[in-house]
């Protein structure tokens, strides 16, 4: 006598299990989508504001201005500050990677190796802070840098960059940091202003571009100078090929 059996029903925690995944699978591909779709419309779109600008208790300032509009020694300034590999790359400097988690293994003090691709991403998509959340927040700024080298051309990242970076308290943007500074248009920035607001960038709320002295006045000297050598030797040309 042939005997049929009856599929067994699953068991609770297998019921559990499945609806986790699928959730979690679903939760990836909107995910994907999403940030994919934000990047895209990026591409051609001014950022309207970035979480950094809202969460910011002095509030922000900013004004949008394309790259067309922005002196061109804000840009060497900031590759020669910031990323002298900018036009080289392809998001991530593994050599400067390598470099920061040796000085940080030595020493207490952190040191980055972001490029200003990963500061585009972070900046633009993602949050500041430091504790637990930074972990969370690198894995995502590794795929967010992906997303906009392959999306973006090297003009556009320079542009999103200066335009999203902040320059001072409650400033964002190089044209916003320009006329608080300077009281002009960053259309017409000379190489030692422009030095001095890359000089700021990594702690701009507490690095004085107007009146620097001290590290940030001879940080500004040392990346004014450089930008002669970003100009002479063209590590600027990705941008305005």
């Amino acid at each position: 006598m042939l005997r049929f059996l009856r599929p067994s029903r699953p068991s609770a925690n297998q019921g559990f299990a499945y609806r986790l995944g699928w959730l979690i699978g679903r939760a990836i591909v909107w995910f994907v989508a999403v940030s994919v779709g934000l990047t895209v419309i990026y591409r051609f779109v001014p950022v309207p504001v970035t979480l950094t600008m809202i969460m910011d208790p002095n509030g922000f300032d900013k004004e949008w201005t394309p790259l067309s509009r922005i002196d061109r020694n804000m840009v060497a300034a900031v590759i020669a500050g910031e990323d002298a590999k900018f036009c080289s790359h392809g998001g991530f400097d593994q050599q400067a990677i390598e470099q920061a988690i040796e000085k940080n293994a030595k020493g207490k003090r952190l040191r980055g190796g972001s490029t200003i691709s990963q500061q585009t991403a972070k900046n633009v998509f993602l949050w500041q802070g430091t504790g637990w959340t930074r972990y969370a927040r690198k894995g995502l700024e590794v795929w967010f840098t992906f997303l906009i080298e392959t999306i973006w051309d090297k003009r556009r990242i320079m542009e999103v960059y200066l335009n999203v970076a902040e320059t001072g308290i409650g400033t964002y943007g190089v044209e916003a940091g320009a006329q608080r500074y300077y009281k002009h248009s960053a259309a017409r920035l000379t190489r030692v202003e422009a030095a001095r607001i890359a000089a700021a960038l990594p702690a701009p709320k507490r690095r004085a571009v107007a009146g620097a002295t001290g590290f940030t006045r001879r940080h500004g000297n040392a990346i004014a100078a450089r930008s002669g050598v970003v100009r002479n030797e063209a590590l600027d040309a990705c941008v305005y090929e």
